[in-house]
């Protein structure tokens, strides 16, 4: 039996504990600092522990003795969570979009003699790996689309947008530059730029740079592809609505104020859906062809518990990639990329059947 901890007690992190307790061989426990959400869990038969990431004992106590930890605490606790792992020799995943916060557990990783493979989640993770997947298709490749959203289905304030995760990444992914590949060469990209318009089952939607979500994707790809991008997918109109925020009210250089804001004002929504729409192009045998992959997943029920559709997919996702390292499916030591995965392997996964 595989002994997984995951630290945070938030909507991902319950629901990966959730998910992964349904399944005899994980012996799981919950962390978080506070009680209430402990109790929750508990009740769905959860070990629980309450611990503060803060506090490095505590940290380390928690940990110790666990195979595998997964952070699904704010991009901000991670790179102490991933330096308890280094100590107690567990190995580390967690759902991270920061990329500095990435390349600090890359650094942590070397000379490790467990794993570490941040970003596991949604985007990064799920996207990255279906991406890199259909690139495989390819003799050679010319241009590599991500496109990726966590919308209500119900839009009704002028955002049309609720919150459904956490809402500093939400606030970080709009800040930070963006990785990209432009003319075949690796560089970054402005957050809130790069704007489009495109239509998936008849509705209409924008989508526009964000930061993070292409994992090691840009690296992977630098000089065998001509142009590589990630955006976020939203409804028309909310994008100029966060330059407002960001630029004209200089929100970006007090994102605290912001997330505040955001979490006060703007109400959370069970009834979401997550689009990922994917498209690569190439040559196959001397031809330029294109190659689409899509999904649109809504809020559902998992073993009778009602869930939104970013929770499945993300703790999905996380929960399927912890699953292939538990059987050996993975390195066992160092730094793991998404694009490590085969995406075969992964969709074999009863922890990713939502995106079936």
């Amino acid at each position: 039996m595989t002994k997984v901890i995951i630290i945070g007690g938030g909507k991902i992190g319950a629901t990966a504990a959730f998910m992964l307790h349904q399944h005899a061989r994980f012996d799981v426990t919950l962390s978080d600092v506070n009680p209430a959400l402990l109790e929750k869990a508990a009740k769905d038969g959860i070990h629980t522990v309450q611990a503060d990431v803060q506090n490095e004992k505590q940290l380390r106590d928690a940990m110790e003795n666990c195979d595998m930890v997964l952070s699904a605490c704010p991009y901000f606790l991670n790179v102490q969570i991933a330096n308890a792992a280094k100590q107690t020799h567990t190995h580390y995943f967690d759902l991270t979009e920061d990329v500095a916060a990435t390349k600090a557990i890359r650094e942590l990783a070397e000379g490790a003699d467990v794993s570490f493979m941040p970003q596991c989640g949604l985007a990064p993770g799920f996207i990255s790996i279906a991406a890199y997947d259909l690139c495989k298709q390819f003799d050679s490749l010319e241009t590599v689309r991500l496109r990726v959203g966590a919308l209500p289905q119900y839009p009704v304030n002028r955002l049309k947008y609720n919150l459904t995760w956490s809402t500093n990444g939400l606030v970080n992914e709009y800040c930070n530059p963006c990785d990209a590949i432009v003319d075949g060469k690796r560089t970054q990209v402005a957050p809130l730029e790069g704007y489009e318009r495109l239509m998936a089952d008849g509705i209409d939607y924008e989508a526009f740079n964000t930061s993070g979500g292409l994992s090691a994707l840009a690296e992977v790809l630098e000089g065998k592809v001509r142009s590589l991008d990630y955006k976020t997918v939203r409804y028309p109109g909310h994008r100029d609505l966060m330059q407002f925020l960001l630029n004209d009210l200089g929100f970006k250089a007090h994102r605290e104020d912001l997330v505040t804001l955001l979490d006060k004002e703007i109400p959370f929504t069970q009834q979401d859906k997550v689009l990922v729409f994917i498209t690569v192009t190439g040559l196959i045998n001397g031809r330029l062809t294109q190659k689409v992959f899509t999904r649109t997943i809504y809020d559902q029920e998992v073993a009778g518990k009602p869930m939104t559709a970013i929770q499945v997919t993300t703790a999905g996702s996380a929960c399927a990639v912890l699953d292939l390292h538990a059987q050996g499916k993975l390195p066992a030591t160092g730094f793991v990329r998404q694009e490590d995965v085969k995406f075969p392997e992964l969709m074999e996964s009863d922890f990713v059947r939502f995106y079936k």
